[in-house]
């Protein structure tokens, strides 16, 4: 696999990849997105729990993954693209929880490619980050 090393690479990878809506249906490959893990792109297929079984699956299981998505900012005019903390070879497991991520006022959005960025952003009073207590299934299940 390819290092992606120019965020606009990594924007127009996720312009070419289509983006990812939580309305509508979202079974099969309808929930296929991009997504960045350690700067390189990978798709992954995610399918939200159901809102009852988010918060005792969350208190039950200490091995939950994170992803990182921003909702709200564009990144010069493309969506925000996700953000893992692992893989299959890095500690992955099938569950994960969403964190926001949120450009601090007077900081311009960026495209962060890796979970040590973001939290180094958070360190540098860039960024803050909170979970939205929104759990998903995740699979990774190859490259755009």
């Amino acid at each position: 696999m390819k290092k992606i090393l120019i965020t606009a690479s990594i924007i127009g990878v996720a312009a070419a990849c289509g983006t990812f809506s939580r309305a509508g249906n979202t079974n099969g490959s309808a929930g296929n997105m991009p997504a960045l893990y350690d700067c390189e792109t990978f798709t992954i297929n995610l399918f939200e729990l159901p809102p009852g079984g988010e918060s005792s699956t969350l208190n039950k299981n200490t091995q939950i993954n994170t992803i990182y998505m921003d909702d709200n900012d564009k990144v010069n005019g493309h969506p925000f693209v996700a953000v893992l903390d692992a893989i299959l070879a890095d500690g992955f497991n099938p569950l994960w929880q969403e964190v926001q991520v949120k450009f601090i006022n007077g900081h311009t959005p960026i495209q962060l490619c890796s979970d040590d960025q973001i939290l180094a952003a958070v360190t540098n009073g860039v960024v803050s980050v909170t979970a939205t207590g929104e759990l998903y299934r995740c699979a990774v299940v190859g490259t755009p």
